[in-house]
């Protein structure tokens, strides 16, 4: 089992930036690719981004492509979420999470660990 903890959410005005971090217990985590997910209230979770085991390969929603950069330390066993030019849709709790599949690919559902997710707030 892998422990994930995220932190770096907050209030920030529309237009402005945030860098949402993940960080991974054990010593496997190269093992896994890593994904954020984000649900805002009465909508679903819904994938932002995820990233392959060596960080080579990542994968968006249409909504961030262009604002979001999704990257990986895996001497650190941290995942990162830059985001910028936040939009007031935005909006919503953040979720890291760890994908043990067995092929190395990005997927955008059937995660097996879970964080406890960040508050992001964008105000406008």
């Amino acid at each position: 089992q892998v422990q994930l903890v995220e932190s770096g959410g907050g209030l920030v005005q529309a237009g402005g930036s945030l860098r949402l971090s993940c960080a991974a217990s054990g010593r496997t985590f190269s093992s896994y690719a890593m994904g954020w997910f984000r649900q805002a209230p009465g909508k679903e979770r819904e994938f932002v981004a995820g990233i392959n085991r060596s960080g080579g390969k990542t994968s968006y929603t249409d909504s961030v492509k262009g604002r979001f950069t999704i990257s990986r330390d895996n001497a650190k066993g941290t995942v990162y979420l830059q985001m910028n030019s936040l939009k007031p849709e935005d909006t919503a709790i953040y979720f890291c999470a760890a994908d043990r599949a067995l092929a190395d690919t990005i997927r955008v559902a059937n995660y097996d660990y879970w964080g406890q997710g960040t508050q992001v707030t964008v105000s406008s």
